[in-house]
């Protein structure tokens, strides 16, 4: 009602100012999550993108990125949501990256029309990483026997219990060469010649504000306050789309409730899944 009554007013009265819907994505990206550790992945956004490119008195929607990244198929199924919304609604889509946005969050990234990063922000680590420990030795010294019975030569593939196998790594590097080519592809077809012809682009590495500028990964250098104004206007505002809260007050989409006698064990998930997401930071020395 409000809307129709706003239309019937003279221009001078009414409140044309445009607003900007904008969606934050913080942490490290992987499937799943509990109401212990409200992960991000496509399920856990998948409603406030719908949100945020449902206002139609928005001429675009801004994407906050804040991740060292996670899981590649998380990272490409928000992209492809983010670029078909846009595509559906007809509207441009802003990204602007916090601390990070690197590996997967990169990824997500290149679903702007255009990027804007902080003069200190990490961008880029455009490859694939897999990471675990072996405990052959810790186990013989603990005189434990690993029992593994299978059926199908390839069940036991890197057990961390059992030395590695040389066919066993080659078998991963080239699933690795695979995924890292359609990070590749993703990217190229995104940034297409805003890229920089520089043989270290697609090569893992990662880099600070302006040198990603100068190398075509990001677009400009700012901030959303100061880049949204500058682009719809000094009387632009910005409205933020929330996550719905779960039953522990966490701000997750999925709002999973947890069963009292599971705390116990969600407690000691969430202390494991903190360590593994500091260890994704680390590696951009955040």
């Amino acid at each position: 009602m409000a809307k129709i009554l706003s239309r019937l007013m003279p221009a001078k009265w009414r409140n044309d100012d445009p607003t900007i819907p904008v969606v934050r994505l913080q942490g490290m990206i992987a499937a799943g999550g509990s109401a212990f550790r409200p992960a991000l992945n496509l399920a856990n956004c998948a409603s406030q993108f719908q949100r945020a490119f449902s206002d139609k008195s928005a001429p675009a929607v801004a994407i906050v990125i804040n991740s060292p990244g996670g899981s590649p198929v998380q990272s490409r199924l928000i992209y492809k949501r983010i670029r078909d919304l846009a595509v559906e609604k007809k509207k441009k889509v802003h990204v602007f990256v916090e601390d990070a946005a690197a590996s997967g969050g990169y990824m997500i990234a290149c679903a702007g029309d255009d990027i804007i990063a902080d003069p200190s922000s990490i961008v880029g680590s455009i490859g694939v990483v897999s990471a675990g420990f072996g405990f052959v030795e810790a186990i013989d010294k603990l005189g434990i026997e690993r029992r593994v019975h299978t059926a199908g030569l390839n069940k036991s593939v890197l057990d961390p219990f059992l030395p590695e196998k040389e066919h066993d790594i080659e078998r991963l590097k080239a699933l690795q060469l695979e995924i890292h080519g359609v990070f590749i592809d993703l990217v190229k077809e995104s940034r297409g010649d805003r890229l920089a012809d520089d043989d270290d682009l697609f090569t893992g590495l990662f880099w600070v504000g302006e040198n990603a500028r100068k190398l075509g990964l990001v677009d400009e250098i700012g901030d959303i306050r100061a880049t949204l104004k500058a682009k719809y206007g000094p009387k632009t505002r910005i409205k933020l789309v929330e996550a719905k809260r779960s039953l522990f007050g966490n701000k997750a989409a999925t709002g999973i409730a947890m069963d009292p006698s599971q705390i116990g064990a969600g407690a000691a998930e969430h202390l494991f899944a903190t360590a593994e997401e500091k260890n994704f930071w680390a590696r951009l020395g955040l």
